[in-house]
């Protein structure tokens, strides 16, 4: 089949496509035929009713400095569109949660991965307390009395901005630590909403587990190392890449989280796990692909594709 696909993403023009997931997506459609068209989501608009942007059409390659060729732009209908790749990077902000109303309004027959309505209900931080049992010690709040509690029940803490992304912002604080208070104070005036408080694993150095689960089932992995003077793995961190298999523990955490990622309609999803413990899901722009791919790991945007194009054809 050949579908017409756009891709609502931040601007291709900058991006370091050797880690890029959405490019490694658009990389895979263009191998398998689909049109490939691309618009910002600033562009995205609402036009009696019909969600509308302004869409270029796109080819793209595997070339650093060379990855991409744009089109004439002309303002269409997102419904003349099979399938619509919702791939702009966090801040999960009132700006993104817009994108997922309109995205919403698109007809049954536009295929958007991930769902506009989950993505906007499932924020990676706050989703992933459905399941406490699988997690770390966690605290959502800005009160400092509680957090103040809760070090001293758990010692020391990583505490993060609750709708944070790529590691920005990310602390660890010591049972007795003198920037506690000013770390408080900086919190509290740059972040309106609570944030993240969770006790801290120290077996982080040995690394923070990125697994991909393509429509609910766990098909990749990446172990990502924190530098050794940080404790952010990220890779946009100076995390490193390195190979890796499941545990036990770890499939038992996707067994139990795939079925809702799957009926929520989150095709694409990326999990953090940390020393057996599930820190986030990540639903907005999960990356991972090419850094599973490099590692020896499946190409897991052809899983994504093969997904999508199952859908598309399903009977409605």
């Amino acid at each position: 089949m050949t579908l017409r696909v756009a891709v609502q993403m931040d601007p291709i023009e900058q991006i370091k496509i050797a880690g890029d997931t959405t490019f490694a997506l658009m990389l895979e459609a263009a191998a398998r035929g689909h049109a490939l068209h691309y618009y910002r989501p600033d562009s995205l608009s609402l036009r009696a009713g019909s969600a509308v942007a302004h869409v270029a059409p796109v080819v793209v390659r595997d070339e650093p400095g060379n990855h991409v060729d744009l089109g004439p732009a002309a303002t269409i209908e997102l419904a003349t569109m099979d399938v619509v790749l919702l791939r702009q990077d966090p801040p999960f902000d009132l700006a993104y949660i817009t994108t997922t109303h309109i995205l919403e309004r698109l007809p049954p027959h536009v295929q958007v991965v991930n769902n506009p309505a989950s993505v906007r209900n499932a924020p990676e931080k706050l989703f992933v307390l459905d399941y406490p049992e699988l997690m770390p010690p966690t605290l959502i709040t800005r009160d400092k009395a509680l957090i103040e509690d809760f070090r001293r029940e758990h010692g020391a803490i990583v505490m993060k901005p609750l709708y944070g992304h790529g590691g920005a912002s990310v602390f660890k604080v010591e049972p007795k630590d003198s920037n506690f208070g000013s770390l408080y104070d900086l919190f509290a005036t740059l972040f309106r909403e609570p944030w993240v408080v969770q006790a801290f694993l120290p077996n982080v150095v040995h690394g923070d587990k990125r697994i991909i689960l393509v429509d609910g089932v766990a098909l990749g992995a990446v172990n990502r190392v924190p530098a050794p003077d940080d404790i952010r793995s990220n890779m946009v961190r100076g995390g490193a890449a390195n190979a890796t298999a499941f545990t036990a523990r770890e499939l038992e955490i996707c067994a139990t989280i795939g079925p809702e990622l799957k009926r929520r309609g989150l095709l694409l999803v990326g999990i953090d796990v940390i020393d057996g413990y599930l820190t986030e899901i990540n639903v907005t722009s999960p990356t991972g692909i090419r850094a599973i791919k490099n590692t020896g790991g499946p190409d897991l945007a052809a899983a994504v594709w093969d997904a999508i194009e199952a859908k598309h054809a399903a009977p409605n």
